[in-house]
């Protein structure tokens, strides 16, 4: 159970950092190297704002900073619930796997959202 709980301690002291740390003063946390060399906002642009929001308990804010950031962390959740489970249970799964096929679904959602947001009709999306 040590290597589930010491992910969760990892996580839960990353958001508690994004709490008190807040990521919407500029250069709080560096800068998007994407964002600084094109002047366009790559997929994770967002995502710390995103995270930060979600610790206040704004949820629309937090949709409106990062779709994907909110998307995924609610996949980490139920991933590290799964994990977790097994653990529990003594199932010999050391760790979750992915497929092949869903982690590059998963990257060329991530591209399109990138995409999308860049276009007129996708410009909500935009941090």
């Amino acid at each position: 159970m040590r290597a589930p709980l010491l992910a969760a301690a990892a996580g839960v002291g990353a958001l508690a950092l994004l709490h008190v740390r807040d990521p919407h003063v500029d250069g709080a946390y560096g800068f998007c190297p994407f964002l600084v060399l094109t002047g366009r906002p790559c997929p994770g642009c967002g995502g710390l704002r995103a995270m930060n929001l979600l610790t206040r308990g704004d949820l629309a804010g937090a949709v409106s900073s990062n779709l994907v950031a909110v998307s995924l962390l609610l996949v980490a959740a139920v991933a590290w619930l799964v994990w977790f489970q097994r653990r529990a249970r003594a199932i010999p799964a050391p760790y979750l796997t992915w497929s092949a096929r869903t982690v590059t679904l998963g990257g060329l959602a991530i591209v399109a959202f990138g995409v999308v947001r860049l276009t007129p009709w996708g410009a909500w999306l935009a941090p």
